[in-house]
């Protein structure tokens, strides 16, 4: 019988003893406490929740919206104006705005207007500009030798041109002659008189009902634009001109 199987109590409790040193003993305690024990630092967790979702590249700034008026000369508008004409060069700006395309890309463009009303024009293309609504093209009618029909056909968007108006009604000037009138994308928003589609590029957009890039609609972003500064839409003439504004109504 062994030394201690006389005390079976006290042998218990030494055996219990015995075991619970050795568990110390052999314990790692950096492990124990969630410390490395390589001392190479662990790689901290992945952020979860808006810190760690991964964000798409940001949208690029649109460039800020161009503005610049400076005097016309004869010599600027040799084909769209001659003596005779209602107003002279003198009573004529240049006005470079800018706007977007149909290629969804910013340009700068450049229309001729009466200086009355180069505040009411920057206005409007300012407001074009912040909603990116698309203008095919902008350059002064000379770029067409003065022909309204040539500028038209480009789907230009112009002001000022010493003409007539365009109507069946008695011959007057027009009020593009003033520099106080503004055709804007002629195709998408043509002029129908007696029968005709001006231009005749313009017959798929002859109706309002099918709303599409650059048209000017009732209640939409190019009228409402021209009718902030006051100006008229010829969109409801007996004759429709859906491209026209002018700051007299005519």
């Amino acid at each position: 019988m062994g030394r201690w199987s006389r005390y079976p109590v006290l042998a218990a409790l030494l055996a219990a003893l015995a075991i619970s040193g050795c568990a110390h003993a052999t314990a790692d305690p950096d492990r124990a406490s969630g410390t490395p024990t390589s001392g190479t630092p662990t790689s901290p967790s992945r952020p979860t929740g808006q810190a760690g979702t991964p964000q798409p590249p940001s949208t690029p700034a649109a460039p800020p919206f161009v503005d610049d008026v400076s005097p016309v000369t004869a010599g600027d508008i040799s084909s769209s104006w001659r003596p005779g004409c209602p107003v002279g060069p003198e009573q004529l700006r240049r006005v470079r705005l800018g706007y977007w395309g149909f290629d969804g890309q910013p340009h700068v463009g450049t229309i001729i207007v009466h200086r009355t009303v180069t505040a009411d024009v920057i206005k409007v293309f300012a407001a074009l500009y912040r909603e990116r609504f698309p203008i095919r093209r902008m350059e002064p009618v000379d770029e067409y030798d003065g022909s309204d029909d040539r500028s038209m056909a480009a789907d230009n968007t112009s002001g000022f041109n010493c003409r007539k108006v365009v109507s069946t009604g008695p011959s007057k000037w027009s009020v593009h002659a003033y520099g106080q009138a503004i055709d804007v994308n002629p195709v998408e928003n043509p002029y129908l008189v007696a029968g005709k589609v001006l231009p005749p590029a313009g017959t798929a957009y002859r109706g309002r009902s099918d709303e599409r890039a650059g048209m000017a609609v009732p209640d939409g972003v190019l009228v409402e634009a021209f009718a902030s500064v006051g100006w008229h839409w010829g969109g409801g003439w007996e004759s429709p001109d859906y491209q026209h504004f002018s700051k007299t109504g005519g």
